[in-house]
């Protein structure tokens, strides 16, 4: 009896090393992949560093293209999100995602396309990715367009641009459309209408094959079907293939004014409709 006992607890003491054994094997294997894992997390996590000047000139055509609604530092306007927040622009790796968003833009948030070349692209992102660097390193909360930025033009080179080199006035009319606009909208609101008139209902003319002309706003438009709601508020629609037809779309106009403009157009043309009260 004592020797099965003795024996008995010899299996039972031989089959706890074994177990122990096995859970540290385990435990030491389980630990080295994590502690891997964590030196290549702290190396991805490494911020990037570009150069000076190339985040310089991305500074330049953030302020020129993406400041009205980001802000001037990428740290979000009144509309416009933070994008040293931004889990996009965390996840982007040498624009793979900031490319394309700047390029094809979000209709459905109100970001038009920017047709920029890829050296420009490369300076947006070393730019934003060093203001996101930058927000890492302090603190201090959401930002949003100071309105002196929005007070610094020159009101007769804006009424001049209005006039002339940016063809507003081929579209607009201070005394008509844009009377009292300054009185409606204020500050950022009033530049964003100016710079992308998102809710600008497009005109179209579609040419009948007889010969007919029918003007309206355009209601929609595909491949394969246009229609419009007319004059008398009727809603009419046609084969795109047994028309002809010729769109006026103001947000198009306007967008294409992006490529032309210089950051002190923008201004000098705020400082003019500033003054339309």
């Amino acid at each position: 009896m004592n020797f099965f006992r003795s024996t008995l607890h010899r299996s039972v003491l031989l089959g706890t090393a074994l177990l122990l054994s096995l859970a540290i094997s385990i435990a030491q294997t389980s630990v080295k992949p994590q502690a891997g894992s964590a030196v290549k997390q702290n190396t991805a996590a490494l911020p990037k560093s570009y150069p000076p000047d190339l985040v310089q000139k991305g500074s330049a055509l953030f302020r020129q293209d993406c400041s009205f609604c980001h802000g001037r530092d990428a740290t979000g306007g009144e509309s416009g999100p933070d994008l040293t927040r931004s889990k996009l622009v965390t996840d982007d790796v040498d624009g793979d995602k900031i490319g394309p968003v700047v390029r094809n833009g979000r209709p459905d948030k109100g970001m038009p396309r920017f047709d920029r070349s890829d050296e420009q692209i490369a300076s947006l992102v070393a730019f934003i990715h060093t203001q996101q660097n930058n927000a890492l390193t302090r603190s201090g909360g959401r930002k949003g367009v100071d309105a002196s930025d929005l007070q610094t033009g020159n009101l007769t080179a804006g009424k001049q641009f209005f006039n002339g080199a940016g063809g507003c006035a081929s579209c607009h009319s201070p005394s008509g459309d844009l009377a009292r606009i300054a009185s409606r909208y204020k500050g950022l609101e009033l530049e964003e209408r100016m710079l992308y008139p998102k809710h600008a209902k497009s005109r179209v003319t579609v040419t009948l094959a007889s010969g007919q002309t029918i003007a309206g706003t355009l209601a929609y438009l595909d491949e394969f079907t246009i229609g419009l709601i007319d004059s008398s508020g009727s809603y009419r629609s046609w084969r795109t293939r047994d028309v002809r037809y010729k769109l006026d779309a103001p947000v198009s106009a306007h967008v294409d004014l992006f490529n032309k403009y210089t950051d002190d157009d923008i201004h000098n043309l705020m400082a003019y409709l500033q003054t339309l009260r």
